[in-house]
């Protein structure tokens, strides 16, 4: 860490934990479980996301032109737009358009929150307030937003209660939330009737009619609109689409996404300057000489537009299902999962683009890449990538250049001359597992001695509270050229043995080659072991992309020869099936995505095409309960594995916990450790239950092994390690 030690850094987050943990666990979750109940409704909820992400891409692409259009139309219709360059442009003519003591009321808006215009108009001598609930709570608060739709999610009713009675002194109870609602409507009722200026943000702007779209739970911004004969909209450029028409995928999904609504309380579509009239000192006034200024902001944009990795960015419409996806922002929320303005997995790319590398690399690390937020996301941004490449920008930019050695015998460059330590180690860890397993089992006596437990805190960060892994001396490479595979195979296949299961778990491995031949595929082991997602984890793209190489020169000619590539690790196998799609030509990826099958998912082929399932284990009724990791789930194959466990009769219990909370190396990091826990937590509850308690626990990826091992106090088979003979 830069900024913080890491000592510090997780001291810092368990303060927030502990502070504001259980309000946003409560809420991010209800809304997430939300989202899943009422997309479930959507016949065509994969079509409306594909309709939207056209949408987006067009507009972004014809960016330029749909400004020239929205400017021209707004203007014919009597309203004036500024294209403000930055923040401080923004403000400036913001400012000339509100007298220093002038009321403005505003509902909410980001970007507003991103250009700090409330404090840029109050040091004018204007008086601003917010009129959303909760960020009038934040304001009346001096704290910042922690979630991009409901900024007070951190906040408890008691404390809220309590924040109202030391600064307002009400002479009624504050008991309930009717009792919250109805003081602060009270008050901000004041505020609209005494208003000068209404502020807006924009959902989205439509370059066909100057239309605007404001999607409010609490009506608002339709207030805010209508109460004054000055109406101000600021908004990225980023939320221009070329039409009405376009709106229609986005009504029906930006409320079911953000927070499990069928539809946001309040979707109004206005085309400024509205005709409503307003109330003068002792009548309503006529709308004739109602004033709209659009204020468009590009503040780093356009310059996002033009970067091939950040430019999905701007396809976000700012609905927050990431960050009710993210098992780390459940626990955490966005005042460590966040920067200076937005919160979750798309801060990533939003901090970068429009505040800086500096503001990312304080949160950047808590998206851990499970990838579950890209199946949450309306319009289908890949944010862990985006979050890849903005760690590997703080890796090339870091100034600390106090590590620099070889590595896997490659030469440190750019991208590695600047990295902590920390990140070296995990982002090499086949170089430690290599040599772990020749000098075993000296080295797990060594790795294991408390003072070195110490050092390695110290000095890598390595939480001493977490199990070492155990590295074996024989390796999977080693016991298979020992074998000779069935006579007459069916099918060949070659096992690409990940560096865990290679130089550790090395017992999976052997199973996965047992199953294997027992259905009668002659397996050959694959020389390489590490597919680059270790170091993709740390945003080293440039090592991910020579191991990817790697793998490449060494599976494409079984490939070619008519093997079938076989993984135990599903993160391994989303490399193969996904991120290589980043990292190597289109030719060598398709090839490789194609022809790349989970262990489990491998077998069921099998049994489905004629295989013995005679040949596997019975299950015989034996009682497990069953945990899939979270990439082989997002890949769809953990029903893969449960198939086959249940056809060879096994009493099976399946986890709905999502994350297990490890995500490899995450979990191990001195300043995670305790987020990790207690994303596991919600695991050990389940497994913990009466129906599931007394099972053999088993899962389906590493993390999730040594994270169960942990959080049970047991060992935590492979379900593979159970179907072999």
């Amino acid at each position: 860490m830069s900024r913080k030690s890491k000592r510090a850094k997780a001291a810092q987050i368990r303060e927030t934990m502990a502070a504001e943990g259980a309000s946003v666990r409560e809420n991010t979750r209800g809304f997430n479980q939300g989202r899943y109940d009422t997309v479930a409704d959507l016949e065509n909820y994969e079509e409306l996301k594909d309709e939207a992400r056209r949408i987006k891409e067009d507009a972004i692409e014809r960016l330029p032109e749909l400004i020239d259009q929205l400017t021209e139309t707004i203007e014919a219709n009597g309203g004036t737009v500024y294209l403000a360059e930055d923040e401080a442009d923004a403000n400036e003519y913001i400012a000339s358009l509100v007298e220093s003591d002038e009321t403005v009321v505003k509902s909410k808006s980001m970007t507003t929150e991103e250009i700090e215009v409330n404090e840029h108009l109050e040091a004018e001598g204007a008086n601003v307030v917010e009129t959303d609930l909760g960020e009038w709570v934040l304001q009346v608060a001096d704290e910042a937003p922690s979630h991009l739709v409901a900024p007070a999610i951190h906040k408890s009713r008691e404390s809220i209660a309590e924040l109202f009675r030391e600064q307002f002194d009400p002479d009624r109870p504050l008991d309930t939330p009717e009792d919250l609602t109805a003081f602060a409507s009270e008050y901000l009722a004041d505020a609209f009737e005494n208003a000068d200026v209404g502020m807006t943000g924009a959902n989205f702007l439509t370059a066909d009619s100057g239309s605007m779209m404001l999607v409010t739970s609490e009506g608002n911004a339709r207030k805010t609109v209508t109460a004054t004969d000055r109406h101000v909209a600021v908004a990225g450029v980023e939320k221009i689409v070329p039409s009405v028409e376009d709106l229609q995928p986005f009504v029906e999904l930006i409320g079911r996404s953000g927070t499990g609504q069928d539809i946001t309380a309040y979707i109004s579509l206005l085309t400024p300057p509205v005709e409503t009239a307003t109330f003068g000192e002792d009548e309503l006034e006529g709308s004739d000489d109602r004033d709209f200024h659009l204020v468009l902001i590009d503040n780093g944009r356009m310059a996002m537009r033009e970067d091939e990795q950040l430019r999905e960015t701007l396809y976000c419409i700012r609905c927050s299902a990431c960050a009710n996806t993210c098992a780390n922002f459940q626990q955490v929320g966005g005042h460590e999962f966040g920067g200076e303005t937005y919160t979750g997995g798309i801060a990533g790319g939003w901090e970068t683009g429009v505040h800086g590398l500096d503001s990312s690399e304080e949160f950047v690390d808590l998206c851990t890449g499970c990838s579950r937020c890209v199946e949450a996301c309306p319009v289908g941004i890949d944010i862990p990538w985006i979050n890849t490449v903005v760690r590997d920008r703080i890796n090339r930019g870091a100034e600390d250049h106090s590590y620099d050695f070889l590595v896997d015998g490659l030469t440190p460059d750019a991208e590695e001359g600047g990295m902590s330590l920390q990140k070296r180690f995990f982002g090499n860890f086949v170089t430690v597992a290599k040599l772990g397993s020749l000098f075993a089992p000296v080295s797990n006596r060594l790795a294991s001695f408390g003072p070195n437990r110490w050092i390695a805190e110290r000095l890598l960060g390595v939480d001493q509270r977490r199990d070492m892994p155990q590295f074996s001396r024989e390796t999977l490479k080693k016991w298979a050229s020992e074998r000779d595979g069935p006579a007459d195979p069916d099918r060949e296949v070659v096992f690409m043995a990940d560096t865990y299961t290679n130089y550790m778990h090395v017992e999976r491995g052997k199973a996965a080659i047992r199953a294997l031949e027992a259905l009668n595929v002659d397996v050959e082991v694959a020389d390489v072991t590490e597919s680059g997602r270790a170091a993709l984890s740390q945003g080293m793209v440039a090592t991910a992309t020579r191991h990817g190489e790697r793998v490449a020169d060494e599976l494409l000619p079984h490939v070619e020869d008519g093997r079938d590539v076989v993984i135990v690790e599903p993160s391994d196998l989303a490399m193969l099936r996904d991120d290589y799609g980043r990292l190597l030509d289109a030719e060598t990826y398709e090839q490789l995505s194609e022809n790349s099958y989970e262990i489990l998912e491998y077998v069921y082929g099998l049994l489905e095409n004629g295989a013995d399932a005679d040949a596997l284990r019975d299950g015989n009724g034996t009682e497990i309960a069953y945990h899939g990791h979270c990439q082989q789930r997002t890949l769809g194959l953990a029903a893969h594995t449960e198939a086959v466990l249940e056809e060879l009769g096994y009493d099976l219990v399946t986890s709905d916990v999502e994350c297990c909370g490890m995500a490899g190396s995450f979990g191990f990091k001195q300043q995670y450790y305790d987020v990790s826990m207690a994303v596991g937590e919600e695991l050990r509850e389940q497994f913990s239950t009466p129906e599931a308690e007394g099972r053999t626990i088993v899962a389906s990826g590493t993390s999730c092994h040594d994270q169960l091992t942990d959080l049970m106090k047991q060992d935590v088979p492979h379900p593979i390690e159970l179907v072999a003979p």
